[in-house]
């Protein structure tokens, strides 16, 4: 009978850690499309930038889909802790994301795009949150502060020695890594213990956004810019202005670039400063919780932004191919000057993610599942059956 319970268990998890429809919670809509509009955002930056969105998209999109990442992420913990799965299972599962993710990351990569792809650095999250998981909400909250305090000055300086390590820059090594990003995903982990089903939730989540946006507005139009220029002639004073070329044969660290410490001060898109952060996040829990509450008044309204969201693995990389095979054709992709050009964006972006639907899922969102199930579930059931017959010797 134990086995029996046992190997009932495994059947009824499904590969992204939610419950079946039949007997569980479902899968949390305003999560989705807060996913969906991040996603559908870096269409608009990629696609169809221009001084008026750039404003809204610019950075802000990539910070949107990584708290988004947090909160899925501590989602399943729960989810699989409540069911009673092991904590290794959970482990497996995001070492065998990890791995997966990465892969689909290094092959955007390939095609060298012109703009930068998250996905390494969303795999080393997957990695890097693992000590984590489990520890209380104060921890989470106290180590996203920490995050966005510190983090800053560690990844200039991982940016300047592991320029040519890919691995480690990946992991802190500029604007684009895990550090960089690290704050806003703990941030999300601290989020997905909350009930996001509810009002007062949704309503703390748009005002500590609103407050968080506003102090960074402030400080970047009144206190940064004198502060910055105090700043870089303070460091010109101390290092000197660097005119000599290095030479890339030397050996390490002769032979990598000095720390951009005067990017500490900076509030432009992905500058990951601890300013740029903390608008971008601000702007991110702004977002979900306007997005929370349209979701559970005005339901079908965020149908077609929870569509892309539930993709958004495959549409996220999608752009990619577009961008590359246009290029390859020696065409444009932008229409930013295009009037409505953004919208025309948005419009088809949705029509792909309402086309995709009519799949079960998203074809890397299967691959994820079944590549991440392989080891999850075959060493649970190897586990179970091998407690089984412990128990029968």
């Amino acid at each position: 009978m134990e086995k029996e319970e046992c190997l009932l268990l495994i059947e009824n998890e499904t590969p992204d850690g939610s419950k079946r429809s039949s007997g569980g919670l479902g899968r949390l809509v305003a999560l989705d499309v807060a996913r969906g509009l991040a996603v559908l955002g870096m269409y608009v930056q990629h696609f169809a930038l221009n001084e008026k969105n750039a404003a809204i998209v610019s950075g802000n999109t990539t910070l949107l889909f990584v708290l988004c990442g947090g909160i899925s992420y501590s989602l399943m913990a729960q989810g699989m802790r409540d069911k009673g799965i092991e904590k290794t299972a959970f482990r497996s599962r995001m070492l065998a994301r990890a791995v997966f993710i990465d892969l689909i990351g290094y092959t955007l990569i390939m095609l060298n795009t012109p703009f930068g792809v998250i996905l390494p650095a969303y795999a080393a999250l997957f990695v890097l949150a693992l000590p984590l998981v489990y520890r209380s909400t104060r921890v989470l909250v106290t180590t996203a502060i920490c995050l966005i305090l510190l983090g800053p000055p560690v990844m200039v300086l991982g940016g300047s020695l592991f320029s040519e390590a890919f691995l480690l820059y990946d992991i802190a090594g500029g604007p684009m890594s895990a550090l960089a990003l690290s704050s806003v995903f703990v941030a999300g982990m601290a989020i997905g213990r909350l009930d996001l089903t509810s009002t007062h939730t949704a309503l703390s989540l748009a005002g500590s956004g609103s407050i968080m946006l506003i102090i960074s507005i402030m400080l970047s139009k009144f206190v940064l810019p004198d502060l910055s220029q105090t700043f870089e002639n303070w460091l010109i004073s101390v290092q000197g202005v660097n005119s000599i070329e290095l030479d890339p044969y030397a050996i390490w660290p002769y032979n990598v670039e000095p720390p951009m410490w005067h990017s500490l001060l900076l509030t432009s898109s992905h500058s990951a400063s601890s300013f740029q952060t903390l608008m971008g996040l601000g702007a991110a829990f702004f977002a979900l919780g306007i997005v929370c509450i349209i979701s559970k008044k005005i339901s079908k309204l965020v149908i077609p932004f929870a569509l892309v969201g539930r993709m958004a693995l495959t549409m996220y990389a999608i752009q990619f191919v577009v961008v590359w095979g246009i290029q390859l054709a020696g065409g444009n992709f932008s229409l930013g000057e295009i009037p409505f050009g953004d919208m025309l964006i948005v419009i088809i972006a949705l029509v792909v993610g309402w086309l995709l639907s009519c799949l079960p899922k998203g074809p890397l969102e299967v691959s994820l599942r079944h590549f991440d199930s392989f080891f999850t579930l075959r060493n649970q059931t190897e586990r179970c059956i091998s407690n089984h017959l412990k128990e029968k010797i």
